[in-house]
């Protein structure tokens, strides 16, 4: 009896020696999950997306690069790029201080600053236009104390690259801020008790470890810029040649039935798109390559 019953007892726990043949995945099987995935992926993304590419098709090629580099069209490249780069530049920099103040110092109302940092991301574009707007016009509270020393903010594309700014501020400030909190102060407290001074501490310890970070969130809001519509055709002024970026020119194309015209334009948006994506993508490995190693 004793034997059978050792017997049942090393049977029933013999799977539990064996852990590598258990199936230990939360989710269904990986054909299941992966085919799931696949069908979402197509209804939501590729087959929007196609139906943008064969759309194009539908043009020559000399059809085509007469769309894509139209004067008009080639003015708001030049506004939407020139004006993403320069928003992207100043997050860069500002996000990084605004960063290290959340991260290292300790002051009242720290945490509704905290807070603020992510209303671009639940403010309606168009809300964030239209405030921008009302502030920086002519006869706006900040605007009205401007123009009179000649510096006009609100229907140029200076104000489109106020609009981009606050747009893009809170991908930089989330992509530094756990990175410098991960940060290893041992390291800082070693380079000082070596002779290092604050900047020799920052520019050789602390800057080579959160650089992979800010170039993720340079990149991603570079990308968002680029994209932008709601909160700056408000502050733009949308005169042609000068202030009008191309999203409203692909806007302008529809409402004139220029369909094809239209995704052209947006085709090359698109491609310039994902290879933005490409690049944060191999930022964000290349990051979580460091902190592996």
């Amino acid at each position: 009896m004793s034997g059978v019953t050792s017997s049942a007892l090393s049977s029933a726990t013999a799977p539990l020696s064996r852990p590598g043949r258990r199936n230990n995945r939360v989710l269904p099987g990986f054909n299941l999950t992966l085919g799931y995935a696949l069908l979402y992926l197509c209804l939501i993304v590729l087959i929007p997306l196609s139906a943008l590419v064969f759309k194009t098709f539908t043009l020559t090629w000399d059809q085509f690069w007469v769309a894509v580099t139209a004067p008009r069209v080639m003015a708001s490249y030049r506004l939407t790029f020139g004006a993403s780069l320069i928003a992207a530049l100043v997050n860069l920099v500002f996000g990084l201080l605004l960063a290290w103040v959340l991260v290292r110092y300790k002051f009242p109302g720290k945490k509704i600053i905290d807070a603020l940092v992510d209303l671009p991301f639940a403010l309606p574009t168009a809300v964030a236009g239209i405030s921008l707007t009302a502030l920086l016009a002519g006869n706006g509270w900040v605007g009205q104390y401007l123009e009179p020393h000649g510096i006009k903010l609100a229907f140029t594309p200076a104000g489109v690259v106020v609009a981009l700014i606050f747009v893009g501020l809170p991908f930089v400030v989330r992509t530094v801020q756990p990175v410098l909190e991960d940060t290893e102060k041992e390291l800082e407290e070693a380079a000082t008790s070596l002779g290092a001074t604050r900047l020799q501490t920052f520019t050789r310890v602390i800057f080579p470890s959160i650089l992979p970070a800010l170039l993720t969130g340079f990149a991603m809001a570079f990308a968002r810029a680029i994209g932008e519509y709601g909160s700056v055709i408000f502050i733009a002024g949308n005169m042609p040649m000068i202030s009008e970026i191309t999203p409203l020119i692909i806007i302008g194309k529809l409402e004139q039935y220029d369909y094809a015209g239209a995704t052209a334009v947006a085709l090359v948006m698109l491609v310039i798109s994902f290879l933005l994506l490409l690049v944060i993508n191999g930022l964000q490995g290349w990051q979580r390559r460091r902190s592996e190693s």
